[in-house]
């Protein structure tokens, strides 16, 4: 947090928010896919077969990304779902930003149904502090895992069974 010795943040302060904001969304994403890559790994094969469908998995059981191959697995009508609730995504994000103006906070996508988002100022400085820290975490998860099973080309599950397996 404050650290940016190559001014990726812009020379402005609109496109620091900006940066902050794009960071902010992917560090979500991120986070959600530093869980759901293991996941994928260790039940994709019971949920496929629950619902009589192929798994999508590689044939190594790797997840499927762009280092490792099979994304041909995965339906295009897959693709158009996400992208269309990305795009819902951000025009509601957009419209929150229009309508909290100058009380908006970056990322603020109006959407906090469990009320977790402390209403004072220091608490909600203290949970975007912890958001933007647990985000990069992840980004460096998520690179972690493709980087690895690139290389080793074995699911993540396997070359880390100390996380996923049990000792039992």
């Amino acid at each position: 947090v404050g650290f940016d010795p190559f001014n990726l943040g812009g020379g402005d302060k609109a496109s620091l928010i900006n940066m902050r904001e794009a960071e902010i969304k992917h560090g979500r994403l991120a986070m959600l896919a530093a869980v759901g890559w293991p996941i994928a790994e260790l039940f994709d094969r019971q949920i496929a077969g629950a619902f009589g469908l192929q798994s999508a998995l590689t044939s190594t059981g790797a997840s499927p990304s762009l280092l490792n191959g099979g994304l041909d697995k995965i339906e295009p009508d897959y693709w158009v779902i996400v992208a269309s609730i990305a795009g819902l995504a951000e025009l509601s994000s957009k419209e929150t930003k229009e309508e909290k103006g100058k009380a908006y906070i970056a990322g603020d996508c109006g959407f906090d149904p469990l009320g977790l988002f402390p209403q004072d100022k220091e608490g909600m400085m203290a949970m975007q502090t912890k958001e933007i820290k647990h985000s990069r975490i992840a980004m460096m998860a998520v690179l972690g895992y493709a980087a690895q099973e690139a290389l080793f080309r074995s699911p993540v599950t396997e070359e880390t069974p100390m996380f996923f397996k049990s000792v039992l």
